[in-house]
């Protein structure tokens, strides 16, 4: 008795689609420190910081730049990255989601209520510089 091979062949692993590069720079980041926390930048992208100084369209510099990564590599600074700046603009001023506070004291019939909504800016990141440079 002679077995015959099954028709079924192994399936080609699907080709994987070619990735298109994002001109945006999608590998390009910074991390900096702002209000007093550390934020992952990307160019053409929107954050949301603690109230910052500035009208609605001004331009801010954050100069305090933890490190910078590009095609070239990244660079970390000690604490800062040297003759690194990343320009934003401001998009809008607005309030975070409110958060309810409600403090109780069981048996004493004590009960506080209370809500917070933190003062938020809206950022756009509109590049990353490094000695002048726009990262590449």
């Amino acid at each position: 008795m002679s077995e015959t091979p099954s028709k079924a062949k192994a399936s080609k692993p699907a080709e994987s689609k070619a990735k298109a590069s994002d001109s945006s720079g999608a590998d390009q980041y910074a991390i900096v420190e702002a209000s007093g926390q550390q934020f992952w930048l990307q160019p053409n992208r929107y954050y949301d910081f603690d109230r910052l100084d500035g009208a609605v369209g001004d331009k801010v510099t954050l100069k305090e730049v933890l490190l910078v990564s590009g095609k070239s590599g990244a660079s970390l600074g000690q604490p800062y990255v040297k003759d690194a700046l990343v320009n934003l603009k401001v998009l809008a001023h607005r309030r975070g989601p409110k958060v309810i506070v409600y403090k109780m004291q069981k048996k004493k019939k004590t009960r506080r209520k209370n809500g917070h909504r933190q003062e938020l800016t809206r950022v756009m990141v509109e590049s990353i510089t490094v000695g002048g440079k726009p990262l590449s």
